[in-house]
């Protein structure tokens, strides 16, 4: 990669695309490595972890086009704050009060979503700030915060 790319956008910015992104991803799939202790702790048969797992994966599949809708009318970074509160409160709450009945699972599923509505934000973010013959190697180092799934896979069980 050519020096023109780093001197065509704005680096801080794409390093936070990524790193919001990464973050977003680590929490997005929290479950699915936590889905063995959950379900032993919750006593969910097989179909009701695989549920559990599915639900953050499927809400924020739906939620990136609410999502890509407050990034058109706000900002991406307006939009990413709104999501990461949203997120933060949820990890809080269920980390204070705990997770005890399945519904409480699918429940907190569903604030994970809002994690993975970060494509929506992340990419907008980064691509903005480059021209368009540097935008897809922009999106394509952002989107490598896709590599928050490995460090979720990694940490989340200890």
């Amino acid at each position: 990669m050519n020096t023109s790319f780093w001197k065509s956008g704005h680096v801080p910015t794409l390093f936070a695309a990524f790193l919001y992104f990464d973050l977003s991803f680590m929490v997005w799939y929290l479950l699915g490595p936590l889905a063995v202790q959950i379900a032993t702790d919750l006593q969910l048969t097989p179909q009701q972890r695989g549920l559990m797992v599915a639900t953050p994966i499927l809400a924020g599949a739906i939620l990136r086009f609410v999502m890509g809708i407050l990034v058109d009318r706000l900002s991406p970074k307006t939009a990413g704050l709104i999501g990461q509160v949203i997120v933060i409160v949820a990890l809080f709450s269920a980390w204070k009060l705990g997770v005890n009945s399945y519904e409480q699972a699918l429940l907190l599923g569903v604030f994970l979503g809002v994690a993975g509505a970060s494509f929506a934000v992340s990419l907008p973010l980064a691509s903005q700030w480059y021209p368009p013959q540097h935008q897809g190697k922009a999106m394509g180092i952002a989107g490598a915060g896709n590599s928050g799934t490995v460090f979720a896979a990694l940490l989340a069980p200890l």
